[in-house]
């Protein structure tokens, strides 16, 4: 894949000024790129989230449409996108009118006790030198006493978050309406905004451009997809774990860790606060199980669900998807905190797709000290062997055909 950024130096032997000047005005060209996108995102940051947030819902109904015409083809596809929609609205309005006064009742009990446990959990800290110490360099937003730490440019802290979500979820109304028009709009003609942001790129970069689109799809397509499957799970394990231990709220509770557990790492910490909160008030030993409890499910979803999961989509480092949800919530707040994730994920799959791979990427590992000669030829027969016995499964059916 040729990029102007990932072609070869010319040999100096070869050099012109025509080419010295060329690279001259590629220099500038990136630079001139990178400026405008850093003033666009300073200065439209929230309205950018609110169109990535429209294009990662329109790669989700895109993602079902493909898979109802796959077992029905005879059905056009924007019919296939409008079914869909129809589907999901009827799904949540289903929800809604047969638990909704139920989940109400709970969530409108949740905010009134966090409020009145976070309080409690304040004047206790207040009455003693160490939590006064805590409480004076704890930023405002997580109820502390300091309002000059960098941390409050976030807008939201632990427990507050939550409170604060609970709090404005009708303030969010208009903005998710926006959204899922935007997005229904995107997924029913997606070649015509596809086609209208080539018509920005070089020509002879578009085939480049439209596979770096692709790729950024189908990943998202993979990341949320995977993701929704991993809220579900921790949502119910949550939920009945602490009905099990006998936490109030429990249903609450567990929609609260399913919709945190959206956010990679940091989702884990907001979605336990609250349930430790309201443990707290009953007394240790239930705050004790109650921590055990969310440990357990982070620990099993951390390293079975989540690698089952999203094996098919980029793999994301830990330190990278942390450091993303700092600069994406450092700079858009809240939206960009929940959408770090998904806008890291799509930035890795083209950056994955447009730079080659190494080709001595062991030779790395091996001068870092992470893995030795013997680890190193291990790793490449089991590769070997993987590939042995998946060739084998692939000709196996073939064989039984011709029999």
């Amino acid at each position: 894949m040729s990029f102007f950024f990932s072609r070869p130096p010319v040999p100096a032997a070869q050099q012109t000024p025509a080419n010295a000047l060329d690279k001259i005005y590629g220099i500038i060209r990136l630079t001139l790129c990178l400026s405008l996108i850093m003033l666009a995102v300073w200065l439209m940051g929230e309205v950018l989230a609110v169109l990535f947030a429209a294009t990662l819902m329109a790669i989700v109904l895109h993602g079902l449409a493909r898979i109802l015409r796959r077992h029905m083809k005879f059905i056009p596809y924007p019919i296939a996108v409008s079914l869909v929609a129809l589907c999901v609205i009827g799904l949540i309005t289903a929800l809604v009118w047969s638990n909704g006064p139920a989940i109400g009742e709970q969530f409108i009990g949740l905010k009134n006790a966090l409020v009145v446990q976070s309080g409690d959990v304040r004047y206790h800290l207040s009455q003693t030198t160490i939590g006064q110490m805590v409480l004076d360099h704890l930023p405002s937003s997580l109820g502390g006493n300091d309002k000059t730490t960098p941390l409050t440019s976030f807008g939201f802290g632990l427990a507050g978050s939550v409170t604060g979500l609970l709090g404005s979820a009708f303030g969010l109304v208009g903005t998710l309406f926006v959204v899922l028009i935007a997005a229904f709009y995107f997924a029913v003609s997606p070649s015509l905004y596809i086609n209208g942001f080539l018509r920005l790129v070089p020509p002879y970069q578009r085939e480049a451009a439209r596979s770096l689109l692709y790729s950024a799809g189908n990943t998202l397509w993979a990341w949320t997809a995977g993701q929704a499957l991993d809220m579900l799970a921790v949502g119910i394990f949550s939920g009945i774990g602490l009905y099990l231990i006998g936490i109030p709220l429990a249903l609450a509770l567990g929609v609260v860790a399913g919709l945190c557990n959206f956010i990679p790492y940091i989702g884990a910490i907001l979605g336990a606060v609250p349930a430790l909160l309201i443990s707290l008030s009953l007394g240790t030993r239930e705050a004790l199980f109650v921590a055990i409890l969310y440990s357990v499910i982070q620990f099993c979803e951390g390293n079975i669900l989540a690698p089952l999961i999203q094996r098919r989509a980029v793999h994301m480092p830990p330190a990278l998807a942390i450091l993303s949800q700092s600069v994406f919530g450092s700079i858009l707040g809240v939206p960009g905190l929940v959408l770090a994730s998904p806008i890291t994920a799509a930035l890795l799959a083209m950056f994955d797709k447009a730079m080659p791979p190494l080709a001595d990427a062991t030779k790395t590992q091996l001068e870092t000290n992470e893995l030795t000669q013997q680890e190193i030829a291990k790793n490449k027969q089991d590769k070997a062997a993987a590939a042995a016995k998946k060739t084998e499964e692939s000709a196996a059916p073939s064989s039984d055909k011709k029999q």
